[in-house]
């Protein structure tokens, strides 16, 4: 076998440059838009402040040695990453279960695509618009409450379901369940119907069909979701300081204080303790499977 160094001698240089000429668009916006910033965060955090704004331009690990002598940092490192767990589970099994609908119950490839751009009718408005749509729903007089009430279910509103943790997850899951729905729905579509048909002829239940033929021909797809999701909650803080009505907070609502109040050494040092952090649960997520397959398809 020859190898693909050996390839590229036997066509020239003019391969090489080929080569270089097909990716120059995708580092053309690479490195000012992606390399670049993270460049000048990292080296911010290892500058010192002055308290004004300023930053010096000295050599220090003070602002890392802050982020994890601090007790707050672990705390809010496991209530950031309970939220993420939380609708990692709900938006997955959500998402799942709508991708499976659409793809394996829905014979006319028409009507479930239709269903599925239905799903997507309310991401064509705000997050914001989104989220405070759950206050009318959530609050103590809300419908939810109102409703539980009128049926004799409950005699008090139920307080927990706003301005808690539970209204988080709620608006995380409201919010993110699309994002696993799509890639979960792509990965199910290219499973050939003919495998669960011999599956069904050799007396396979739906059970071991589930477990043994679509869930591990979906893993692609699941983790591409799992990615998003986690990604995302571990990024925001909004949903978090809306829907707990304060009373809970994350890593990225810490670091939005440091910014607020010109501490841009400690919030870069702090954005790139979370960057490593998210990028470990990924490269974990990207050991289970093979993303690549799906991205090539």
């Amino acid at each position: 076998m020859i190898a693909s160094a050996d390839i590229a001698r036997a066509k020239g240089p003019h391969w090489n440059i080929t080569s270089w000429l097909y990716i120059s668009p995708l580092v053309l916006v690479l490195i000012p838009f992606f390399v670049l910033p993270i460049l000048v965060v990292l080296v911010a955090s290892f500058m010192e402040h002055d308290g004004f704004g300023g930053m010096i331009p000295h050599f220090t690990l003070a602002n890392y040695i802050g982020v994890f002598s601090e007790g707050l940092t672990f705390k809010l490192y496991l209530s950031t990453i309970k939220f993420a767990v939380l609708t990692w589970v709900f938006t997955l099994i959500i998402g799942f279960w709508i991708a499976y609908f659409l793809v394996f119950h829905v014979r006319n490839q028409l009507l479930a695509i239709g269903l599925f751009l239905l799903c997507t009718v309310p991401f064509w408005t705000s997050n914001i618009i989104r989220m405070i749509s759950w206050i009318p729903l959530l609050g103590k007089n809300g419908l939810v409450n109102s409703a539980l009430m009128s049926t004799g279910i409950i005699d008090h509103p139920l307080e927990f379901l706003l301005f808690s943790d539970f209204a988080v997850v709620v608006a995380y899951t409201h919010q993110l369940t699309i994002f696993m729905i799509v890639p979960i729905f792509n990965a199910m579509a290219r499973i050939d119907k003919r495998t669960i048909e011999a599956a069904v002829d050799t007396g396979a239940s739906r059970f071991e069909i589930m477990r043994y033929i679509i869930v591990p021909l979906s893993r692609n797809g699941i983790a591409l979701g799992s990615i998003f999701v986690l990604s995302i909650v571990m990024g925001d803080f909004f949903v978090v300081k809306v829907m707990s009505g304060g009373g809970s907070a994350s890593v990225v609502s810490a670091l939005f204080e440091d910014i607020a109040v010109l501490q841009y050494p400690p919030a870069a040092a702090a954005a790139v303790v979370l960057l490593v952090v998210v990028v470990i649960m990924i490269a974990l997520i990207l050991r289970t499977v093979d993303v690549r397959k799906e991205l090539t398809r």
